[in-house]
């Protein structure tokens, strides 16, 4: 077979890893959500006391191991594939979590939620199509730690004090409740970080020399990101996802991630985009497609009816 013809395959390998990771991730947060509802209320202040409610629940431990699985997934997935297409493989898990919300968790989605389904499995169709062709798949394995940083310093300090500013608005009497959109924005923006340290890691990663590799990654900025989103991003979701209903809180996350890490680590990881044109536009159009999707979601809950009073003939 000529090389032209078998270098302009799209990358099944990659992209079924992307899906399994799409399964693993989805089925972690709706274990994890079922496991909330019988805990404690959460608090942020109270991280200690999160972490150790957290643990004591066999339930969410599932969960995290689900999550876990699909961060080994998405390891494979970033050796594999540019950020870009990642990405918009990724969203289409909130297909499934959707899903999943309705028939596990028994959250109703509204119509508007209903509509974006269709439009993520379009932006999955888009993603696909612009993989063909090398200068499609070019992968990148590292960043220069002073631009990564000059990206995920500000990022990380934003998600946080838009986190905070969420917990204020919602101590306030009368006010609706919230759908999630604030929380999940804060939180998309730290694990937009987490996924760019995710794309360094898996791009150190190799069985040669594997000291040598090891220090290699310890002396990269990449560990300690994780480290620090890790821990903030328990916390902080968990909280968030106990609150609010799944459907919203991870679709918005997600979405959010997605955006952050196409934007931010293409010009990171200076991951070239689709040579030609139509490629391209396909990338570009899925993220488009991503956008629209946090864009349609409804930012607070819908009033709970009164019901009326009856009265005496």
């Amino acid at each position: 077979m000529p090389a032209g013809e078998g270098g302009s395959a799209v990358p099944w390998w990659g992209v079924a890893s992307a899906l399994l990771a799409n399964v693993l991730y989805s089925t972690g947060f709706v274990l994890e959500k079922r496991a909330l509802a019988g805990l404690p209320a959460l608090s942020t202040r109270q991280p200690g006391r999160v972490v150790g409610h957290l643990l004591s629940s066999p339930l969410w431990l599932a969960g995290s191991l689900a999550l876990a699985a699909g961060f080994a997934a998405q390891l494979a997935v970033y050796r594999t594939l540019p950020l870009a297409a990642a990405q918009g493989l990724f969203v289409s898990g909130l297909v499934l979590l959707l899903l999943l919300s309705s028939v596990v968790l028994g959250e109703r989605t509204s119509g508007r939620e209903r509509q974006s389904i269709v439009a993520i499995l379009v932006a999955l169709a888009l993603v696909i199509a612009s993989l063909q062709g090398e200068d499609a798949r070019a992968v990148a394995r590292t960043a220069p730690p002073g631009t990564l940083l000059l990206i995920a310093v500000p990022s990380l300090a934003a998600g946080l004090l838009l986190y905070g500013s969420a917990e204020r608005r919602a101590r306030r009497r009368h006010r609706l409740p919230t759908a999630g959109v604030p929380y999940g924005v804060a939180v998309g923006l730290l694990y937009g970080v987490s996924s760019l340290a995710i794309k360094g890691v898996a791009g150190m990663l190799t069985t040669h020399d594997i000291p040598a590799a090891a220090g290699r990654l310890l002396r990269s900025p990449y560990p300690y990101l994780l480290l620090v989103t890790g821990a903030a991003g328990l916390v902080l979701s968990q909280t968030a996802l106990q609150r609010c209903r799944a459907s919203v809180i991870v679709p918005v996350c997600t979405t959010v991630t997605c955006v952050f890490t196409v934007v931010c680590g293409t010009v990171a990881f200076g991951e070239p985009l689709p040579a030609d044109p139509l490629r391209r536009a396909l990338r570009l159009g899925g993220t488009a497609v991503a956008v629209a999707v946090l864009l349609a979601l409804p930012r607070h809950e819908p009033p709970t009816p009164n019901p009326r009073p009856h009265h005496r003939s």
